[in-house]
């Protein structure tokens, strides 16, 4: 048997059992691997070439810059301006997000962008009750399209210009894919807000996150249900405090107001005895009584907005975390009250709760009750210190303050230096200083030593599902170029359509770009189909220029399946989706692109 008959049925297996969906796709792509090795098609190097490709690291790379930018609060920021700008409409949200996708995706990549935005639209499904899966398609298939707004946009439009420069001597302008991508974004647009509820799938996965975007109210309302608040009362250089021992301060907070901590400027426990300028008081109380208690005392009350304050318990350099006391735990039997600071010196005990009660010890200042298993401790301290000194087996964790802080703080303390290291990889991206893939393991180095990510976040960035699939599908991608199954599939159906009409002519370069691309990489289907467009052109007698954006707009139409592109499989676990739910709503979008690539292109450039 010849090596492209043993090519065609591996193939159609490796399709078949995808759709089937009964066996992990990990294991289907590296089983695809393996058995290509065993036929003989490919050696063993190449049987694993695909772990230290550059696109696995460019993915793998992605990733961490992505958990990044979520952490250091960007894409709750972002996510913030959609909700304000959506409303309650949800066309208007789809469409917003489909927008802020596709000019992301002309300034990085439709991987990069789809990483970075991946972790904001699932979370904002869940606030405001949607299913992921009707936002992360359309979300997807923004950037497909959003790869065609600008000649950076994708490598594709780069192998463009360079074979229309080689072919005719005339290049295509930056923003002239635009006159093909706009189209293709609006009409995708209107496709996803019109028939996006009926093709795509309504289910929620599994492991779908928590919204936490309320958690200081829902806190507040838990621990002090008497229509208390916590305020930050703020002691300036000119009070009359400055110097006053701490211990003093709690005789006189009395009345409706109790002290919970004292806070250096940093936001952390004070660790003097003495209050100096700039320091703070949490206290607990009814409005008007705080006011009134800071008036007396000559004290500021942190307004609500100052500094992203959330109801005194949150703000951009600490935050809070909830406790439970483990069986068995060092900690029953010891005294705790509000105030209390840690054995740590880094945290204080804002509340204690046994069995959905508030123990006595959040009455009265100062007044300590033993713990008990079961119990409940609300921590407060800065975010690097709740991150450290909640992972105790003494305690169990209910949210991670990791968790808590990119929903509730927006642009972060890290989101300086994430910007900046965003910023300078989408430059080296853009003007190819340096590779790709280079470009993005120096910025995700970067995101780790500015320490907007830790090592151990970045660990768990790794989406090690898509990285599996893409590695063991890149040999596959390399037999069917190897053996010359791609060339007699696309010289096959090209043959067939090349001596009819043009349209038909484009028609039938659309389709086999498409089909190749829906298998394997659209850069590897761009350098199969380009040489034997450019051939057809000119035994058609037909415009270069004409063919080459043709098989430009097929290129991206990557959307019937989650192993077309990278994007589309990070959103699979996400989303819930199945193999077999792309096409459905794929096939649409995809009429969409053969009426552009077959009837539009040729009135920009004509035959």
């Amino acid at each position: 048997m010849s090596e492209i008959a043993m090519m065609l049925i591996v193939l159609t297996m490796t399709i078949v059992i995808f759709v089937w969906n009964k066996i992990p796709v990990e294991i289907v792509a590296i089983g695809v691997a393996l058995l290509l090795f065993a036929t003989g098609i490919i050696t063993v190097d190449e049987t694993f070439s695909g772990f230290g490709s550059q696109t696995v690291i460019l993915i793998a790379a992605l990733f961490v810059v992505a958990e990044a930018i979520d952490a250091a609060g960007i894409t709750t920021w972002m996510g913030g301006l959609l909700v304000r700008f959506a409303g309650d409409s949800k066309p208007r949200l789809i469409a917003l997000i489909m927008l802020f996708t596709a000019f992301l995706t002309a300034v990085i990549s439709v991987n990069g962008a789809v990483a970075a935005l991946l972790p904001m639209v699932v979370v904002l499904a869940v606030r405001l009750g949607r299913e992921p899966g009707q936002l992360l398609m359309p979300m997807a298939f923004a950037a497909h399209a959003g790869s065609l707004l600008v000649l950076t946009g994708s490598p594709v439009n780069i192998l463009i210009l360079e074979a229309a420069l080689d072919a005719t001597g005339k290049g295509i302008g930056f923003f002239e894919f635009a006159l093909v991508g706009l189209p293709l974004l609006i009409g995708t647009i209107v496709v996803a807000i019109y028939l996006g509820p009926k093709l795509l799938p309504q289910r929620t996965p599994e492991d779908t996150p928590k919204d936490l975007s309320n958690h200081p109210r829902v806190l507040l309302r838990h621990y002090w249900p008497d229509e208390h608040e916590l305020a930050r009362l703020h002691i300036s250089a000119g009070s009359n405090h400055v110097g006053d021992p701490i211990a003093g301060v709690l005789p006189a907070v009395r009345g409706g107001v109790h002290l919970i901590s004292v806070q250096n400027a940093a936001g952390k426990p004070a660790t003097e005895d003495t209050l100096d300028a700039g320091s703070y008081l949490v206290v607990r109380g009814t409005a008007t009584d705080i006011a009134d208690f800071a008036v007396a005392h000559e004290m500021t009350v942190e307004a609500a907005g100052d500094h992203g304050i959330a109801c005194g318990l949150i703000s951009k350099s600490f935050g809070v975390a909830e406790v439970l006391v483990a069986p068995r735990s060092n900690l029953i039997g010891t005294d705790v009250f509000p105030g209390m600071v840690t054995e740590s010196g880094s945290l204080v005990v804002l509340a204690h709760q046994r069995a959905g009660k508030v123990a006595a010890a959040n009455v009265p200042n100062n007044h300590a009750t033993r713990v008990k298993a079961g119990d409940t401790l609300l921590l407060q301290g800065g975010w690097q210190e709740l991150d450290k000194h909640t992972l105790d087996h003494n305690v169990l964790l209910v949210d991670s303050p990791d968790a808590i802080r990119r929903q509730t703080v927006p642009l972060g303390p890290g989101a300086v230096p994430a910007l900046v290291i965003l910023v300078a990889m989408v430059v080296m991206m853009t003007t190819n200083i340096v590779p790709a893939a280079v470009a993005a393991l120096l910025a995700a180095m970067a995101m780790v030593l500015t320490r907007v990510v830790t090592l151990g976040q970045a660990h768990r960035s790794m989406a090690w599902q898509t990285l599996i699939l893409v590695a063991g599908m890149i040999p596959l991608s390399a037999a069917i170029t190897k053996t010359g199954t791609a060339t007699l599939l696309a010289d096959g159906i090209v043959t067939l359509t090349g001596g009819g009409s043009p349209y038909l002519l484009l028609l039938g370069i659309f389709v086999v770009t498409a089909v190749l691309g829906q298998l394997i990489s659209n850069t590897a289907t761009a350098l199969i189909i380009i040489p034997i467009a450019l051939s057809v052109a000119t035994e058609a007698g037909i415009s270069p220029l004409t063919v080459l954006m043709c098989v430009s707009v097929a290129s991206a139409a990557a959307l019937l399946t989650p192993i077309a592109t990278p994007a589309n499989m990070m959103i699979m676990r996400p989303a819930g989706y199945k193999f077999g739910d792309y096409w459905k709503f794929g096939l649409v979008v995809m009429a969409l692109y053969v009426a552009v690539a077959v009837f539009l292109v040729p009135v920009f450039w004509p035959f």
